[in-house]
C-alpha cells in the first residue's frame, strides 16, 4: 500500500519533468506562435534595408541627378507624350519610392516632374508622390524602426519633441516650410512623438506645396537651359532667392502657430 503513493509521486514528477525539464511539443507551441508577432514588427525594417542595399549596389542613386535628366530628357518626354498615364504613375512610384527610402533626390525629382508634365501637373504629382512616400516612412518608423531610429537620431527629434506635442500638424506645417529642415527629420521625427497618420499627411501636403511648385517651375524652365548643352548645378538652383521666399513662409507660419497657442492659452 505505501508502494502506490511512490509510483503516483513518480508518474507526476515524470509528467512534472516532460513538462518543465524535458519540454515536449507542446511545451514549445507557444513559444513559437507568441515569437511571430513580434517578428512579424520588423519586416518592414528588412524590407527597407533591402532595397536601400539594392538601389545603392545598382548605382541607381546616381541616377537621381540633373545630369542624369539632361541625358534621358528626350527619352522621357517620348515616354510621357506616348503613355502620360504611365509616365504619370511611373513617376510618382520613383519618387515616392525614393521618399519612402530616405534617397535625398527630392528637388531634382521635383524639378523633373516640372520638366516633363509642366508646372501645374508636376507640382500636383510631386506634391501628392512625396507625400505618399513621406507616409510610408511614417508608418515604417512607427511599426518596427522607432528603436533604430531613436537610436541614431533621438537628439534631433528631442528638439522637436515639444512643437509637434504641442501645436501638431500646423507646427509640422512649419518644418515642412522651412528649407533647413531636411525632410527625412520631418517625417521620422511626427512619428516617434506619436502623431496620428491624418494629422501628419496634412501638415505635409500643405507644408510642401509652395516648395514644390517653386521646384516644378524651374524644372519647367530646365529644357532650354540643356538645349544649349548647360547643366546647372544644384547648389546654383538652391540660391537665396529660392530659399529666402519659402523662409519667410515658414516664419509666417510659426508666427500663426504661436498666436494661435497665446489666444488658446489665453
Amino acid at each position: 500500500m505505501a508502494a502506490r503513493p511512490r509510483q503516483g509521486s513518480a508518474d507526476a514528477e515524470g509528467s512534472g519533468l516532460q513538462a518543465h525539464g524535458h519540454p515536449g511539443k507542446a511545451a514549445r507551441a507557444p513559444s513559437r506562435v507568441a515569437g511571430r508577432p513580434g517578428l512579424r514588427r520588423f519586416w518592414p525594417l528588412a524590407l527597407l534595408l533591402a532595397a536601400i542595399l539594392l538601389i545603392f549596389a545598382l548605382g541607381l542613386h546616381r541616377q537621381l541627378s540633373l545630369a542624369a535628366l539632361a541625358e534621358y530628357r528626350r527619352a522621357l518626354a517620348e515616354l510621357v507624350a506616348a503613355r502620360p498615364v504611365a509616365a504619370a504613375l511611373l513617376y510618382v512610384g520613383t519618387y515616392a519610392g525614393a521618399i519612402a527610402l530616405a534617397v535625398p533626390a527630392g528637388p531634382v525629382l521635383t524639378m523633373a516632374g516640372g520638366l516633363l508634365f509642366g508646372l501645374w501637373l508636376g507640382t500636383a504629382l510631386a506634391a501628392a508622390a512625396a507625400t505618399t512616400g513621406a507616409c510610408l516612412l511614417f508608418l515604417a518608423v512607427r511599426s518596427a524602426l522607432a528603436p533604430v531610429v531613436a537610436r541614431h537620431a533621438g537628439r534631433l527629434v528631442e528638439t522637436l519633441r515639444p512643437g509637434l506635442e504641442r501645436d501638431g500638424g500646423w507646427y509640422l506645417l512649419s518644418l515642412r516650410l522651412l528649407p533647413i529642415v531636411p525632410y527625412w527629420l520631418g517625417t521620422i521625427a511626427p512619428a516617434l512623438v506619436g502623431m496620428r497618420l491624418l494629422p501628419f499627411a496634412t501638415g505635409t501636403a500643405l507644408g510642401i506645396l509652395p516648395g514644390t511648385a517653386v521646384f516644378a517651375s524651374l524644372g519647367a524652365g530646365l529644357d532650354d537651359i540643356f538645349a544649349h548643352g548647360e547643366t546647372p548645378d544644384l547648389s546654383a538652383v538652391l540660391s537665396p532667392s529660392v530659399l529666402l521666399p519659402l523662409t519667410g513662409l515658414a516664419v509666417l507660419s510659426l508666427l500663426t502657430t504661436w498666436w494661435r497657442r497665446r489666444r488658446r492659452e489665453g
